[in-house]
């Protein structure tokens, strides 16, 4: 049996669980990251990375090496039956970062590790399975199962649980969660850009009568779509960012490849090629919120406390800054050996993520399905909006500069 002592450990090695281990080893805590999955990072699945984000990312030296290989979205285009609505500069959006830049998520994640590895070199452990927490008034113990199937345990003065939606954390402490799931379901994937050069740049959202479709550009003259497609057509994936759709090896499924495909030509005119995709997805939406964001000694953060819709692709970036105001919280509980609770952190970031969900809710709402007398309505509400002054107001919404 492995035994340790550490000053926090934190449960999921995801985007958000390195990112909070980073900061506590940049401040001089000694730290331990639980990654269930032995392999390393794999796939794009969430891309965006927000300006706050951005920021937060300055304090373990991240900001930089993300930038030099994201591509950096400084306008969103919106567009109906093949014209163009409007559009919204993030010119203004944030006094450091005028842009929403753009990353695979895997190559975000490789980032991370290697700011960790940098400071803490035995900081992550993965093929690591949390099995049992047993909790105490000065500490908590934690068990697991390592990658050779051993029994692995860890004493830790503060645990933070950033294990994602199906949080085991979360169900170890028995909290539970409250929420709904939600009729739309998406189908995505990353091709080759077949957008116009001019374009190559910009998020696009075309809201025609069919049914929404978004774009985002990537790394590699690649882009994302997304588009809103029937219930029927997308099997049972539900939950944010995840479903069906890819291949078991992680490849794209050829036939979603070329069923987004023609569903992307049909509504927006435009021609991805399938044989070009390297990823497929289909999922469903839902939102949770955990009732509890800690019991005592051990928090949550992330989807683990708070699960919103990826529309708008707010989810990963408010997990991150989960973090970078728990670091700071956790370094002085840990120096003065004086514990939360913190009910002003707990209130402060489940308020954020109530009004990043009723923002996602918004954007679904905008990409639905309409009949052609209140499609024309939803494209002259936008025209307006997007025409008047105020719209570099709605591009710091966009951009989370609220969160």
């Amino acid at each position: 049996m492995h035994s340790e002592r550490t000053d926090v450990l934190v449960v999921g090695g995801g985007p958000v669980g390195v990112f909070l281990a980073a900061l506590l080893a940049t401040r001089g805590l000694d730290v331990r990251v639980w990654e269930r999955r032995a392999e390393p990072p794999a796939g794009s699945r969430a891309i965006g990375i927000h300006p706050p984000s951005l920021d937060a990312f300055a304090a373990i030296g991240l900001d930089t090496p993300v930038l030099a290989e994201a591509v950096l979205v400084r306008a969103g285009v919106a567009r109906s039956r093949g014209r163009t609505l409007g559009s919204l500069s993030f010119d203004h959006a944030s006094p450091t970062h005028p842009y929403v830049a753009t990353l695979d998520q895997h190559r975000t994640e490789a980032l991370l590790r290697a700011r960790l590895d940098a400071t803490a070199p035995a900081a992550l452990c993965t093929g690591t399975t949390l099995t049992a927490l047993n909790r105490h008034p000065d500490h908590v113990d934690a068990a697991g199962t390592g990658p050779d199937g051993a029994v692995v345990t860890v004493r830790a003065a503060f645990v933070v649980g950033a294990d994602g939606a199906r949080s085991t954390v979360r169900d170890l402490l028995g909290i539970g969660t409250t929420g709904r799931d939600y009729p739309d379901r998406y189908v995505m994937g990353d091709f080759a850009d077949p957008e116009d050069p001019s374009d190559r740049s910009a998020a696009l959202v075309d809201v025609g009568p069919d049914g929404v479709v978004e774009s985002f550009p990537l790394p590699g003259g690649r882009r994302r779509y997304v588009a809103l497609v029937s219930e029927t057509s997308t099997g049972t994936g539900t939950g944010t960012g995840t479903g069906t759709g890819t291949g078991r090896d992680g490849s794209p499924d050829p036939a979603t490849a070329a069923r987004l495909a023609e569903i992307v030509t049909a509504r927006t005119g435009i021609e991805p090629d399938p044989s070009t995709c390297t990823m497929t997805s289909t999922f469903g939406v839902r939102r949770r919120t955990a009732e509890r964001v800690g019991v005592g000694r051990v928090v949550l953060v992330g989807d683990a406390a708070h699960e919103i819709s990826p529309i708008g692709g707010q989810g990963m970036n408010l997990g991150w800054l989960d973090a970078a105001e728990l670091a700071p919280l956790l370094a002085g509980a840990v120096r003065t050996g004086v514990a939360g609770p913190w009910p002003g952190h707990a209130d402060r970031r489940q308020a954020v993520a109530r009004r990043a969900a009723r923002q996602a809710e918004v954007n679904m709402a905008l990409g639905r399905p309409l009949g052609p007398v209140t499609a024309v309505g939803r494209e002259a509400l936008l025209r307006t909006v997007l025409s008047l002054p105020t719209a570099h107001g709605l591009a710091r919404l966009y951009a989370m500069r609220w969160a």
